[in-house]
Protein backbone atom coordinates (compact mmCIF):
# COMPACT_ATOMS: atom_id res chain seq x y z
CA UNK A 1 0.00 0.00 0.00
CA UNK A 2 1.28 3.45 -0.81
CA UNK A 3 1.47 6.01 2.00
CA UNK A 4 1.41 9.16 -0.14
CA UNK A 5 -0.53 10.24 -3.17
CA UNK A 6 -0.07 12.74 -5.98
CA UNK A 7 -3.80 13.59 -6.16
CA UNK A 8 -5.68 15.83 -3.73
CA UNK A 9 -9.36 16.81 -3.61
CA UNK A 10 -10.04 20.36 -2.35
CA UNK A 11 -13.31 22.28 -1.91
CA UNK A 12 -13.32 26.01 -2.66
CA UNK A 13 -15.43 27.90 -0.11
CA UNK A 14 -18.23 30.30 -1.05
CA UNK A 15 -19.51 31.12 2.45
CA UNK A 16 -16.55 30.56 4.77
CA UNK A 17 -16.77 31.94 8.30
CA UNK A 18 -16.26 30.83 11.88
CA UNK A 19 -18.67 27.91 12.43
CA UNK A 20 -20.36 28.41 15.79
CA UNK A 21 -21.37 24.73 15.86
CA UNK A 22 -17.78 23.48 15.78
CA UNK A 23 -16.38 26.14 18.11
CA UNK A 24 -17.82 24.32 21.16
CA UNK A 25 -14.90 21.87 21.11
CA UNK A 26 -12.49 23.27 18.53
CA UNK A 27 -10.54 25.67 20.73
CA UNK A 28 -8.37 26.87 17.84
CA UNK A 29 -11.18 28.93 16.29
CA UNK A 30 -11.32 32.69 16.80
CA UNK A 31 -13.62 35.50 15.78
CA UNK A 32 -11.84 38.16 13.73
CA UNK A 33 -13.62 41.22 15.17
CA UNK A 34 -12.79 43.84 12.60
CA UNK A 35 -13.73 41.80 9.51
CA UNK A 36 -17.19 41.53 7.97
CA UNK A 37 -18.32 37.99 6.99
CA UNK A 38 -17.98 38.82 3.27
CA UNK A 39 -14.39 39.97 3.87
CA UNK A 40 -13.57 36.80 5.82
CA UNK A 41 -14.88 34.70 2.94
CA UNK A 42 -13.00 36.76 0.34
CA UNK A 43 -9.73 36.44 2.27
CA UNK A 44 -10.28 32.68 2.69
CA UNK A 45 -10.87 32.35 -1.06
CA UNK A 46 -7.68 34.27 -1.81
CA UNK A 47 -5.70 32.03 0.57
CA UNK A 48 -7.32 28.94 -0.94
CA UNK A 49 -6.55 29.96 -4.54
CA UNK A 50 -2.93 30.87 -3.76
CA UNK A 51 -2.51 27.55 -1.94
CA UNK A 52 -3.93 25.54 -4.86
CA UNK A 53 -1.67 27.42 -7.33
CA UNK A 54 1.36 26.70 -5.15
CA UNK A 55 0.56 22.97 -4.91
CA UNK A 56 0.06 22.74 -8.67
CA UNK A 57 3.37 24.52 -9.31
CA UNK A 58 5.13 21.55 -7.67
CA UNK A 59 3.33 19.05 -9.90
CA UNK A 60 0.73 18.01 -7.34
CA UNK A 61 -2.57 17.09 -8.99
CA UNK A 62 -5.41 19.08 -7.37
CA UNK A 63 -9.07 18.43 -8.14
CA UNK A 64 -10.97 21.56 -7.06
CA UNK A 65 -14.72 21.39 -6.48
CA UNK A 66 -16.65 24.51 -5.53
CA UNK A 67 -18.93 24.57 -2.51
CA UNK A 68 -22.61 25.21 -3.30
CA UNK A 69 -25.02 27.62 -1.63
CA UNK A 70 -27.70 24.94 -1.27
CA UNK A 71 -26.93 24.67 2.45
CA UNK A 72 -25.07 26.73 5.02
CA UNK A 73 -21.70 24.95 5.04
CA UNK A 74 -19.07 27.31 6.48
CA UNK A 75 -16.52 24.48 6.94
CA UNK A 76 -16.79 22.93 3.47
CA UNK A 77 -13.12 23.89 2.94
CA UNK A 78 -12.18 20.87 5.15
CA UNK A 79 -13.38 17.84 3.11
CA UNK A 80 -11.03 15.32 4.74
CA UNK A 81 -13.41 15.08 7.71
CA UNK A 82 -16.34 13.58 5.84
CA UNK A 83 -14.70 11.38 3.21
CA UNK A 84 -11.63 9.20 2.61
CA UNK A 85 -10.50 7.37 -0.53
CA UNK A 86 -8.71 4.02 -0.53
CA UNK A 87 -6.53 2.06 -2.92
CA UNK A 88 -8.96 -0.84 -3.25
CA UNK A 89 -11.58 1.50 -4.75
CA UNK A 90 -13.48 2.00 -1.50
CA UNK A 91 -14.80 5.35 -0.29
CA UNK A 92 -15.63 5.87 3.39
CA UNK A 93 -18.21 8.42 4.58
CA UNK A 94 -18.01 9.61 8.17
CA UNK A 95 -20.38 10.84 10.90
CA UNK A 96 -19.87 14.51 11.71
CA UNK A 97 -20.25 16.23 15.08
CA UNK A 98 -21.65 19.56 13.80
CA UNK A 99 -25.06 19.28 12.17
CA UNK A 100 -24.29 21.90 9.53
CA UNK A 101 -21.17 19.97 8.50
CA UNK A 102 -23.28 16.94 7.51
CA UNK A 103 -24.49 18.90 4.49
CA UNK A 104 -20.93 18.91 3.15
CA UNK A 105 -21.35 15.29 2.02
CA UNK A 106 -22.16 15.45 -1.68
CA UNK A 107 -22.67 12.62 -4.10
CA UNK A 108 -21.75 14.83 -7.05
CA UNK A 109 -18.17 14.96 -5.68
CA UNK A 110 -17.94 11.18 -6.20
CA UNK A 111 -19.20 11.71 -9.76
CA UNK A 112 -16.50 14.34 -10.31
CA UNK A 113 -13.83 11.84 -9.25
CA UNK A 114 -15.23 9.20 -11.59
CA UNK A 115 -15.28 11.76 -14.40
CA UNK A 116 -11.61 12.45 -13.56
CA UNK A 117 -10.86 8.79 -14.31
CA UNK A 118 -10.97 7.21 -10.85
CA UNK A 119 -12.69 3.95 -10.02
CA UNK A 120 -15.12 3.76 -7.09
CA UNK A 121 -15.99 0.14 -6.33
CA UNK A 122 -17.65 0.43 -2.96
CA UNK A 123 -18.88 2.98 -0.39
CA UNK A 124 -18.67 2.22 3.34
CA UNK A 125 -21.06 4.56 5.10
CA UNK A 126 -20.71 5.18 8.86
CA UNK A 127 -22.99 8.22 8.92
CA UNK A 128 -25.95 6.46 10.59
CA UNK A 129 -23.92 6.72 13.85
CA UNK A 130 -24.89 10.42 13.93
CA UNK A 131 -28.36 9.38 15.13
CA UNK A 132 -26.70 8.04 18.29
CA UNK A 133 -24.37 11.05 18.69
CA UNK A 134 -21.36 8.93 17.76
CA UNK A 135 -18.73 10.56 15.56
CA UNK A 136 -15.51 9.76 13.70
CA UNK A 137 -14.40 12.63 11.53
CA UNK A 138 -12.43 11.05 8.72
CA UNK A 139 -8.72 11.62 8.44
CA UNK A 140 -9.07 14.41 10.98
CA UNK A 141 -9.72 11.71 13.59
CA UNK A 142 -7.79 8.89 11.88
CA UNK A 143 -4.15 9.03 10.94
CA UNK A 144 -3.56 6.16 8.55
CA UNK A 145 -0.19 4.49 8.20
CA UNK A 146 -1.38 2.83 5.02
CA UNK A 147 1.95 1.18 4.25
CA UNK A 148 2.16 -0.53 7.65
CA UNK A 149 -1.54 -1.15 8.21
CA UNK A 150 -1.87 0.98 11.36
CA UNK A 151 -4.40 3.65 12.29
CA UNK A 152 -3.68 6.23 15.01
CA UNK A 153 -6.58 7.92 16.77
CA UNK A 154 -6.72 10.48 19.59
CA UNK A 155 -10.11 9.98 21.24
CA UNK A 156 -12.33 13.06 21.62
CA UNK A 157 -15.99 14.06 21.33
CA UNK A 158 -15.39 13.73 17.57
CA UNK A 159 -13.58 10.36 17.62
CA UNK A 160 -15.46 7.46 19.19
CA UNK A 161 -13.35 4.45 20.18
CA UNK A 162 -15.87 1.73 19.24
CA UNK A 163 -16.48 3.24 15.82
CA UNK A 164 -12.73 3.66 15.31
CA UNK A 165 -12.25 -0.06 16.08
CA UNK A 166 -15.05 -0.90 13.64
CA UNK A 167 -13.31 1.15 10.94
CA UNK A 168 -10.04 -0.68 11.65
CA UNK A 169 -11.78 -4.04 11.30
CA UNK A 170 -13.48 -3.01 8.05
CA UNK A 171 -10.29 -1.60 6.49
CA UNK A 172 -7.83 -4.02 8.12
CA UNK A 173 -5.81 -1.59 10.22
CA UNK A 174 -4.23 -2.22 13.61
CA UNK A 175 -5.67 0.43 15.98
CA UNK A 176 -3.34 2.65 18.04
CA UNK A 177 -5.58 4.52 20.51
CA UNK A 178 -4.65 7.38 22.85
CA UNK A 179 -5.96 10.73 24.13
CA UNK A 180 -4.28 14.04 23.37
CA UNK A 181 -4.90 17.19 25.40
CA UNK A 182 -4.44 20.93 25.23
CA UNK A 183 -4.64 23.45 28.06
CA UNK A 184 -7.67 25.75 27.89
CA UNK A 185 -8.00 28.30 30.71
CA UNK A 186 -5.86 26.11 32.95
CA UNK A 187 -7.83 22.91 32.22
CA UNK A 188 -6.69 19.93 30.12
CA UNK A 189 -9.24 19.27 27.37
CA UNK A 190 -9.19 16.67 24.59
CA UNK A 191 -7.79 17.95 21.28
CA UNK A 192 -10.65 17.68 18.80
CA UNK A 193 -8.73 16.03 15.91
CA UNK A 194 -5.69 13.76 15.86
CA UNK A 195 -4.28 15.52 12.79
CA UNK A 196 -3.88 18.77 14.73
CA UNK A 197 -1.15 17.28 16.93
CA UNK A 198 0.33 14.59 14.67
CA UNK A 199 1.44 14.08 11.07
CA UNK A 200 2.46 10.74 9.63
CA UNK A 201 4.87 10.66 6.68
CA UNK A 202 6.67 7.81 4.93
CA UNK A 203 9.86 7.89 7.00
CA UNK A 204 9.03 10.23 9.88
CA UNK A 205 6.26 11.48 12.16
CA UNK A 206 5.75 14.98 13.51
CA UNK A 207 3.99 14.70 16.86
CA UNK A 208 3.30 16.65 20.04
CA UNK A 209 4.23 14.03 22.63
CA UNK A 210 3.55 16.55 25.42
CA UNK A 211 -0.14 16.44 24.47
CA UNK A 212 -0.36 12.74 25.44
CA UNK A 213 -0.62 13.06 29.22
CA UNK A 214 -0.71 9.34 29.96
CA UNK A 215 2.92 8.12 29.94
CA UNK A 216 1.92 4.57 28.98
CA UNK A 217 -0.07 5.81 26.02
CA UNK A 218 2.80 8.05 24.96
CA UNK A 219 5.25 5.14 25.07
CA UNK A 220 2.79 2.95 23.17
CA UNK A 221 2.49 5.50 20.33
CA UNK A 222 6.26 6.02 20.09
CA UNK A 223 6.85 2.23 20.10
CA UNK A 224 4.52 1.82 17.10
CA UNK A 225 6.19 4.66 15.18
CA UNK A 226 9.70 3.32 15.88
CA UNK A 227 8.67 -0.23 15.00
CA UNK A 228 7.99 1.11 11.51
CA UNK A 229 11.33 2.97 11.37
CA UNK A 230 9.82 6.43 11.52
CA UNK A 231 11.96 9.24 12.88
CA UNK A 232 9.96 10.94 15.64
CA UNK A 233 10.12 14.74 15.36
CA UNK A 234 8.64 16.26 18.51
CA UNK A 235 6.78 19.57 18.50
CA UNK A 236 5.53 21.62 21.47
CA UNK A 237 1.99 22.53 22.48
CA UNK A 238 2.78 26.11 21.48
CA UNK A 239 3.69 24.89 18.00
CA UNK A 240 0.45 22.86 17.83
CA UNK A 241 -1.38 26.17 18.44
CA UNK A 242 0.33 27.42 15.27
CA UNK A 243 -0.91 24.29 13.41
CA UNK A 244 2.54 22.71 13.19
CA UNK A 245 0.92 19.28 13.63
CA UNK A 246 -1.48 19.84 10.74
CA UNK A 247 0.80 18.84 7.88
CA UNK A 248 0.54 16.32 5.05
CA UNK A 249 3.15 14.58 2.92
CA UNK A 250 2.22 14.34 -0.76
CA UNK A 251 3.90 13.54 -4.06
CA UNK A 252 4.63 16.13 -6.71
CA UNK A 253 6.19 15.85 -10.16
CA UNK A 254 8.43 12.78 -10.67
CA UNK A 255 7.12 11.30 -7.41
CA UNK A 256 9.11 13.85 -5.39
CA UNK A 257 7.81 13.90 -1.81
CA UNK A 258 6.91 17.20 -0.12
CA UNK A 259 5.63 18.09 3.35
CA UNK A 260 2.85 20.67 3.10
CA UNK A 261 2.00 23.07 5.91
CA UNK A 262 0.81 26.63 6.50
CA UNK A 263 3.17 29.59 6.74
CA UNK A 264 2.27 29.97 10.44
CA UNK A 265 3.22 26.34 11.07
CA UNK A 266 6.51 26.78 9.21
CA UNK A 267 7.30 30.00 11.10
CA UNK A 268 6.76 28.23 14.43
CA UNK A 269 9.36 25.51 13.71
CA UNK A 270 12.89 25.80 15.03
CA UNK A 271 15.80 25.70 12.54
CA UNK A 272 16.64 22.25 13.92
CA UNK A 273 13.11 20.93 13.33
CA UNK A 274 13.17 22.28 9.77
CA UNK A 275 16.51 20.52 9.25
CA UNK A 276 15.06 17.26 10.65
CA UNK A 277 12.12 17.41 8.24
CA UNK A 278 14.19 18.48 5.23
CA UNK A 279 16.43 15.43 5.67
CA UNK A 280 13.35 13.51 4.50
CA UNK A 281 11.73 15.89 1.99
CA UNK A 282 11.39 19.59 1.05
CA UNK A 283 8.69 21.73 2.70
CA UNK A 284 5.93 23.66 0.90
CA UNK A 285 4.21 26.38 2.95
CA UNK A 286 1.47 28.87 2.16
CA UNK A 287 -0.28 31.57 4.19
CA UNK A 288 -3.62 30.36 5.57
CA UNK A 289 -4.05 32.91 8.39
CA UNK A 290 -7.77 33.65 7.92
CA UNK A 291 -8.69 30.01 7.35
CA UNK A 292 -6.76 28.96 10.46
CA UNK A 293 -8.21 31.69 12.67
CA UNK A 294 -11.87 31.29 11.74
CA UNK A 295 -11.89 27.61 10.77
CA UNK A 296 -9.57 26.23 13.44
CA UNK A 297 -8.04 23.96 10.79
CA UNK A 298 -5.07 24.27 8.50
CA UNK A 299 -3.21 22.87 5.48
CA UNK A 300 -3.81 19.19 6.13
CA UNK A 301 -7.55 19.60 6.84
CA UNK A 302 -8.04 21.20 3.42
CA UNK A 303 -6.75 18.18 1.49
CA UNK A 304 -8.60 14.90 0.99
CA UNK A 305 -6.06 12.44 -0.41
CA UNK A 306 -7.22 10.44 -3.42
CA UNK A 307 -5.82 6.89 -3.41
CA UNK A 308 -8.49 5.38 -5.70
CA UNK A 309 -7.31 3.25 -8.63
CA UNK A 310 -7.58 4.61 -12.14
CA UNK A 311 -10.52 3.26 -14.15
Amino acid sequence: MQQTTNTILMVRPINFRMNEQTAVNNYYQKVIDDLLPASVNKKAQEEFDAYVDKLKSFGISVIVVSDTDEYDTPDSIFPNNWISFHQNGTVALYPMFAENRRYERREDILNTLEESGFLIENVVDYTSAEAEDIFLEGTGSLLLDRANGKAYCALSPRADEDLFIEFCEDFEYTPVVFTAYQTINGTRKAIYHTNVMMCLAETFAVICLDAIDDKKERKHVVKHLKENNKEVIAITEGQVNCFAGNMLQVKGANDQLYLIMSQAAYNSLTPNQVKQIEKHCPIISSSLDTIEACGGGSARCMMAEVFLPRA
